[in-house]
């Protein structure tokens, strides 16, 4: 299918957006019978198969896509769309399982791991999206070395940033950044221990929500930590991504965290349509703080896009308290690291246990297959980080455990609900990230800073929105607010994306060499 010449990432028949198509714009040209599912499909597959090359975005694209689409098609003509995702393709992280494609985690350790669709995946189904492919990602979620890189897995190369392939996209949710950025699909399904969703977004210039803990269900999914884990969409705008949240957001009996939070339907949980928070005049006495602290490693050009933010704010007709304190935010990492090594352990023998076809039942296996395909799986670099997990008793009763994961919960707690209660707030404002460092195998990642902790280890609820760039590089704002507050936060930065500048779109096709990586071909030892 030709490409249009409206924008990148947009199919012939389907309205101009900013970087690409829309949720709605193709809805709507669906629904006009200008477009049919399986020409979207088709459009976004021939686009796979022209850039991925140079991206690695796209770790596997699904042998079922095309069918799925035409499915979609006789559904619609049958009874009508079932869904505002009716013949939408969606990338998922290759941590989730999808029927007839591996969850890998990006590692040749789960290739011949079989299970049936994630419980998010079973909901994008019967939603009527199409499942076109597997995101590439940081190998193991990013919890594989103390000196990885970004982006990289052995099965999937190295992920590239769209607006400069030598920069990094950040991770571990790489390739669903990259690929909303570069047009690959129009949503994508990331997860996030610790910024996983929200930093890749920023340095990918694109839409992030991190939920909620509990919100969206973890089931099928490979894990670090029950405490902090949750999936969550990205797209290039609030209004996608409010979306595909939507379809998300459900009860899953299987994850006990879920089953609680919507349980209690007076919070704000329970399965909402996300789409009709979508407000552009909601930042109007909106009571927002600014968090400079969590950026002050920022160099001048990256902390003047944060001024920006404030001023428009203001202009916006939020009340602006600039700045606020989250008090012990910089003593959070050290318990919630030392807690987390404790989880993986534990959480990654529970998943392994329960997959079908999976040689692997513990870490130590893992462990043991990478040593035996040491010139393949530890090229790029090693892997302390299970060592050090596997040097833990792995034991969620521990009282050492206990302690840490306590620690880090109560400082994550008393950051976020302090200038929230304090100051009546109904978001903290803040620096999503630095602009995309240099891919460094040598080094490693070099990020100067990055904000998520806090409500990543508290279980609070983020979106990290484009705006503003440094050098070309998008940089991002997130919006970070109390739990359950997902529907006033997709507001707010519903309302600012809306009276921002336009958001950044890179170039297209990617003009420069993406990493060679090592190839997988019979040297694997099972």
């Amino acid at each position: 299918m030709p490409e249009s010449t409206a924008a990148p990432g947009t199919p012939p028949g389907a309205a101009p957006a900013p970087g690409g198509a829309s949720v709605g714009g193709l809805q709507r040209a669906m629904a006009a019978g200008t477009l049919t599912a399986a020409e979207v499909t088709a459009f976004y597959l021939e686009r796979i198969g022209r850039l991925n090359p140079a991206l690695h975005a796209v770790i596997t694209v699904s042998p079922g896509a095309v069918g799925e689409a035409e499915a979609s098609d006789a559904t619609r003509a049958r009874t009508g769309p079932r869904s505002p995702l009716e013949g939408i393709p969606v990338l998922v992280k290759d941590n989730i399982q999808t029927a007839g494609m591996p969850a890998t985690a990006g590692s040749p350790a789960l290739l011949d791991a079989q299970g049936g669709d994630a419980f998010i995946v079973s909901r994008l189904r019967q939603a009527g999206a199409v499942i076109i492919g597997k995101a590439n990602l940081s190998e193991w979620a990013n919890f594989r070395s103390t000196h990885g890189t970004s982006g990289w897995s052995t099965l999937g190369g190295q992920t590239a940033n769209p607006f400069a392939l030598d920069r990094n996209p950040s991770g571990s949710s790489s390739g669903s950044a990259a690929g909303i950025a570069a047009g690959l699909a129009p949503l994508a399904v990331g997860t996030e221990t610790d910024g996983s969703i929200v930093c890749p977004a920023s340095a990918c210039g694109v839409v992030g929500i991190k939920p909620t803990l509990g919100l969206v269900s973890r089931s099928g999914i490979v894990p670090i930590s029950p405490e902090q884990d949750t999936a969550g969409p990205m797209a290039r705008s609030v209004a996608d991504a409010a979306a595909l949240l939507t379809v998300l957001a459900a009860a899953d009996p299987e994850d006990p965290a879920g089953h609680r939070a919507h349980r209690d339907a007076e919070r704000g949980s329970g399965e909402a349509d996300y789409s009709v928070f979508l407000d552009a005049d909601a930042l109007s006495g909106a009571r927002v703080g600014v968090w400079r602290a969590g950026s002050a490693a920022a160099g001048p050009a990256t902390a003047a896009v944060l001024d920006s933010a404030v001023a428009r704010l203001r202009e916006l007709g939020a009340t602006v308290i600039d700045p606020v304190e989250l008090p012990g935010a910089e003593n959070i990492e050290l318990p919630e690291f030392a807690a987390l090594l404790h989880e993986f352990k534990h959480s990654l023998g529970a998943y392994l246990t329960g997959v079908p076809g999976s040689p692997h039942r513990t870490l130590a296996d893992v462990i043991a297959f990478n040593q035996r395909n040491a010139g393949l799986v530890l090229a790029r670099f090693g892997q302390e980080l299970f060592e050090r997990a596997e040097a833990t008793s792995g034991d969620l009763t521990d009282r050492a455990y206990l302690a840490l994961r306590a620690d880090a919960s109560r400082l994550a707690r008393m950051a976020m609900e302090t200038p929230l209660v304090t100051h009546r707030l109904d978001a903290i404002v803040s620096l999503t990230a630095g602009p995309a460092w240099l891919t460094d195998y040598v080094l490693g990642d070099h990020d100067t800073f990055a904000t998520a902790g806090p409500a990543a280890v508290g279980g609070y609820p983020a979106i990290s929105i484009p705006f503003g760039s440094v050098w070309g590089l998008p940089v991002g704002l997130s919006f970070m607010g109390p739990l359950w507050s997902e529907p006033r936060l997709i507001a707010l930065a519903h309302a600012f994306e809306q009276a921002a500048a336009s958001r950044p779109v890179p170039a297209a096709p990617p003009h420069v060499p993406a990493a060679p990586h090592p190839p997988l071909a019979g040297t694997l030892s099972p």
